[in-house]
């Protein structure tokens, strides 16, 4: 099942007749009427888009690991006036995290880095307040890290000396193991284990080890400074008015917490893999998607396993992230029992692509999007 398409590139009729017949092969197995997917969903992004007011929006959906949907609407740049297509790159924000703890659990299968270690065994110069966290903690967001502080210079750069120098200077948030807070300063710091225990930047470990074996081209560390072909522009609301994204320093557009480029035809080879063992055995998998337990043998509460949320939609089981950076929103959900994943990427800051992603799950499973009070946009 197939089809790529951008906002206004049209779809003959021999085309849409063979992509109609495909869907026929598996639509009950979606339970809809496969025909009506292609207006519906059109329609419910368009709309949802016009409600956000967002500028432009690439739309993956997959199934079994494979395309059938990826179509662009709307801009890419205004100023340009680019369509967004299936190729734009948008930024990751948060969805990167899932790459951060991939690229841990395959240092852990290789016996390089163990879980249940105390972080302190890879940062000896640490505070004494930090060993009892350990790995599992810092991927799981319940070590007690916090977020970067309120007075934090985003247009600096830092080294990775400084930023650490940063992270150490912040208290505890609560006991390790206690407690479920979702903090980027803990992925920041996987990003520096990640370093010192491979004796390479994190970002060369992605492309080593993910990036380049997927076949993923396009995906990378974030870099304003490059040239990037089909590159989206990020926007912000300002009084009802669309502006250019914030700047920030390039150092923090690289760090392990979710700075990195990407596009749907690459999400989709991401998606793909995670049916696999390509990367990692499936019962390292499973345990990324599993929410981690506190001290007490509760769930934490933010159904949290590695990089991932572990929630149920509709009684679908439901692995996600969202993300959110520097004027773009991101989404990608996964029904894994279902094998139906659905990926947003938009490139307005404040936007809600998860919304939009449930939608049009929604459409694909029961044929409309449920009707529910929306997210303000």
């Amino acid at each position: 099942m197939l089809f790529i398409s951008r906002e206004g590139a049209g779809v003959n009729k021999s085309t849409l007749r063979l992509v109609v017949g495909l869907f026929a092969l598996s639509g009950a197995a979606l339970g809809q009427r496969p025909a009506d997917h292609f207006g519906a969903v059109e329609a419910y992004v368009k709309g949802e888009m016009d409600r956000q007011h967002i500028p432009g929006v690439a739309l993956l959906v997959a199934h079994d690991g494979k395309i059938v949907r990826a179509q662009g609407f709307g801009f890419s740049n205004l100023e340009h006036r680019v369509a967004v297509k299936p190729e734009t790159i948008f930024q990751s924000g948060s969805v990167g995290k899932q790459f951060t703890a991939t690229a841990v659990m395959m240092l852990v299968e290789e016996g390089k880095i163990g879980l249940d270690d105390s972080i302190t065994k890879y940062f000896p110069e640490a505070p004494a307040s930090w060993k009892p966290v350990t790995v599992r903690h810092l991927l799981s967001h319940t070590g007690g890290f916090t977020d970067y502080p309120k007075d934090f210079d985003f247009r600096k750069d830092y080294t990775e000396a400084e930023l650490f120098k940063v992270v150490a200077a912040i208290p505890l948030g609560f006991s390790p193991g206690t407690q479920w807070s979702y903090s980027n300063l803990g992925y920041l710091m996987l990003g520096i284990l990640i370093h010192r225990v491979t004796g390479k930047f994190y970002g060369d470990v992605l492309e080593e080890r993910i990036f380049h074996p997927l076949g993923m081209q396009t995906t990378r560390i974030t870099s304003e400074a490059d040239i990037i072909p089909n590159r989206a522009a990020g926007y912000r609301l300002v009084k009802g008015q669309l502006k250019n994204q914030e700047w920030v320093s390039p150092t923090l557009n690289t760090t392990a917490d979710g700075s990195l480029y990407f596009s749907i035809l690459d999400l989709a080879k991401w998606d793909a893999a995670l049916y696999t063992e390509k990367l990692l055995k499936l019962y390292r998998l499973e345990q990324m998607w599993t929410p981690v337990k506190l001290n007490d043998g509760q769930p934490n509460s933010g159904h949290y396993g590695f990089g991932w949320e572990i929630t149920n939609s509709h009684g679908h089981r439901l692995i996600d992230h969202e993300g959110s950076w520097q004027g773009f929103e991101t989404q990608i959900s996964r029904y894994v029992d279902d094998k139906l994943t659905v990926v947003v990427l938009s490139n307005l800051a404040g936007a809600h692509p998860g919304h939009i992603a449930e939608g049009v799950a929604e459409i694909y499973f029961q044929g409309q999007p449920e009707k529910k009070p929306a997210p303000s946009p």
